[in-house]
């Protein structure tokens, strides 16, 4: 940007002297000021680093007691904990010890985790207990967080945690929306997010990218129907490795196939 003020400036710098409009001066003063403005942005430019958090070995290592220390307080229900990426704190739980693992963490005097964040749902099709439920709590008093995680099936409810974090009850809710996870002794278990009368849950894996139904506004009725969806294209479900599969001259062929013609070959 300074070069540019400069390109600019100069010109009209020679023409105002020649013409002893502007004594020179103020020019002289003009010029040494860009030069220092360009070399001072310059240096600012090179010394710009990007804005990343330093490892804190002091920090990682308190978390490291800590969770040790919950470990060892509940060894019933803490199956593993961790330290991950940057002072992140991650704790392993038994299903049956979501309340008794919360109630320490929010009542105790050494944790105080009073807040509760989020909790969030991941859905893995390959494990026998294909949902994990993730708690994201946080400790003002000590300026920290945890998170804790637990995992379930599709028919095992878990217990809701309303009864120790009161804003957990839309967070349930919306994961049962969504995944199908049942909460016991949950206040309010109802859908949050899609429509009465909706079929399946959006966020499972094996859930359809075009759903099921279709919802569209009838003239003759007066009123929004929910109707089967209808597509012109059949046969969806592909089920081919690959899409060149269905040209014969991309297809790999075995020996005792015989290879498709070629035109050249053909006359």
């Amino acid at each position: 940007m300074a070069s540019r003020l400069w390109g600019l400036f100069r010109p009209v710098a020679r023409h105002l002297s020649q013409k002893n409009v502007l004594t020179v001066g103020p020019i002289v003063n003009s010029v040494n000021w860009l030069q220092r403005y360009q070399t001072t942005t310059t240096a600012a430019k090179q010394e710009t680093k990007p804005t990343v958090a330093p490892e804190n070995p002091v920090l990682r290592q308190k978390l490291v007691d800590f969770g040790a220390y919950v470990a060892e307080c509940l060894p019933k229900y803490v199956q593993k904990v961790e330290v991950l990426h940057h002072n992140e704190l991650e704790v392993m739980i038994h299903p049956e010890g979501v309340i008794p693992v919360l109630t320490f963490l929010k009542d105790h005097t050494n944790a105080q985790f009073t807040n509760i964040v989020d909790i969030a749902g991941v859905d893995k099709p390959s494990l026998e207990n294909r949902f994990e439920i993730v708690y994201m709590l946080l400790s003002l008093q000590f300026n920290s967080r945890i998170r804790v995680k637990t995992y379930t099936d599709e028919v095992t409810p878990i217990d809701s945690a309303c009864s120790v974090y009161k804003g957990a009850n839309w967070y349930e809710r919306e994961i049962w929306d969504l995944f199908g996870v049942f909460f016991a002794d949950h206040p309010d278990l109802r859908r949050i997010l899609t429509d009465y009368g909706f079929e399946g849950h959006p966020l499972r894996r094996d859930f359809p990218l075009s759903g099921f139904v279709e919802v569209r506004y009838d003239d003759a009725v007066g009123r929004v129907v929910v109707e089967p969806l209808e597509l012109t294209q059949e046969f969806r479900k592909f089920e081919t490795g690959t899409p060149w599969e269905t040209f014969p001259a991309y297809r790999v062929t075995s020996g005792t196939e015989t290879p498709t013609p070629t035109p050249e070959q053909k006359k």
